[in-house]
């Protein structure tokens, strides 16, 4: 029976994960199969890790295409976004940690080409006037994938349930990126992905927004 490398991949990140240094012998029983055909599949440690990093990123591609990302509402295309991704948290992790993948210029190209998708959905939903134009598209863009990769680390180590994790993270981030109701863009304005809200500051009892300036 031929053995599926993808399966083999992922059960190389449950150990890799855990165990940065563990030898392919702990990697190839994890994934039940033998080292010799370990080796057959991947001719080393190197390719055995930038092909996991291929498969993270094919997997965040494919997550971003189920969300439809570039379509309707930035909130929903997020949620959207939240549910297909959670699914290879643990995959987004390993992109997030093993700098070494970063050596390939394949893995740097495909990682440009999902971080610019996921930078446009963010400006878009700026445009829209959903999310906080203080805060870059950039940023937002690289906070959400650092929180996709969180959630794989906390499910695989316990901290939290996995029926759990769409809802934790889409509150979390979303708690902090929305814009406030009293701060908006007006119908027709627009932000650019770095813009700063021009507008003079509004004080009275009513404006709940907390002052960045005190601990």
């Amino acid at each position: 029976m031929a053995t599926d490398r993808d399966t083999v991949l992922e059960a190389a990140v449950g150990v890799l994960s855990r165990r940065p240094t563990a030898h392919l012998d702990e990697i190839a029983r994890a994934a039940g199969i033998s080292r010799a055909t370990l080796h057959r599949l991947f001719p080393g440690r190197d390719a055995l890790i930038r092909e996991i990093g291929l498969l993270g990123l094919r997997r965040f591609a494919s997550a971003l295409d189920t969300a439809d990302v570039e379509r309707g509402d930035a909130e929903a295309a997020l949620r959207r976004l939240v549910d297909a991704s959670v699914p290879d948290a643990m995959l987004c992790a390993f992109l997030a940690g093993e700098n070494q993948l970063y050596e390939h210029e394949d893995i740097n190209d495909l990682w440009e080409v999902q971080i610019a998708r996921l930078h446009a959905l963010f400006l878009r939903g700026q445009q829209q006037g959903v999310f906080r134009i203080e805060l870059s598209a950039a940023w937002l863009s690289e906070a959400f994938f650092d929180l996709v990769a969180g959630v794989g680390w906390s499910i695989q180590d316990g901290r939290l349930a996995p029926r759990d994790a769409a809802f934790s993270l889409a509150e979390l981030f979303l708690g902090g990126a929305l814009r406030r109701p009293d701060t908006r863009t007006p119908a027709g304005a627009t932000a650019g992905s770095t813009a700063h809200s021009t507008a003079a500051p509004v004080h009275s009892t009513s404006d709940h927004r907390p002052d960045t300036d005190k601990p």
